[in-house]
């Protein structure tokens, strides 16, 4: 510790090997942890008898977006982030790491990448300029550094999930949900300003 009472020296941030993959790992025959889910359904020392009411028990798969992905915008049109938080779970599902990775992680990534994709859609309508609110100059578009900060957002969100899969699937796996999101998305709203 330096006189200024500041941490100096030491190791720095990133640096070294970086982590192998959890399948490359077993696949190489090295020693590799595997972390397992709790138990979710523990032996309970009750019988079904000797409980007094009667419960309505039912399994989810996954859990409900939050009312906030799917919130009406000022157009009208719903925000349309549940869908691609429905989306990177099965995906997160199929390779068996959705019990790793936060839901309210995944709603901020859905919810990024879907305000990166309006910002784009404002983009392709009102153009790369706009004009100065006092001196009429033309001046940058709002909607391009808007759309920059709401891309690095998603991105750093979802490299993020990305490890989490990365260091916890047991299997190789392909396929990525970000290939054709954006083109699903952009799709479904094409009919609505004729591109």
């Amino acid at each position: 510790m330096a006189k200024d009472g500041t941490n100096r020296g030491g190791r720095r941030v990133r640096a070294g090997d970086k982590p192998k993959p959890l399948a490359d790992k077993i696949n190489l025959g090295k020693a590799a942890k595997v972390l397992e889910a709790p138990d979710l359904h523990p032996e309970s020392i009750l019988e079904a008898d000797e409980l007094e009411v009667e419960a309505d028990l039912f399994g989810e798969d996954m859990p409900e977006p939050s009312e906030y992905l799917s919130a009406r915008q000022k157009d009208g049109r719903p925000l349309g982030a549940d869908a691609l938080f429905k989306e990177t779970w099965k995906w997160l599902r199929e390779r068996g790491c959705e019990k790793f990775v936060n839901p309210r992680l995944i709603e901020a990534y859905a919810q990024a990448f879907t305000r990166y994709i309006q910002c784009e859609e404002a983009i392709s309508i009102y153009g790369l300029l706009g004009k100065h609110p006092t001196t009429g100059g033309a001046i940058a578009s709002p909607f391009v550094q808007m759309s920059q900060s709401f891309q690095k957002q998603a991105n750093l969100i979802w490299y993020e999930i990305f490890d989490i899969v990365k260091q916890n699937c047991t299997t190789a796996f392909t396929g990525n949900p970000q290939d054709d999101i954006m083109e699903s998305l952009l799709s479904g709203r094409k009919g609505r300003y004729n591109l």
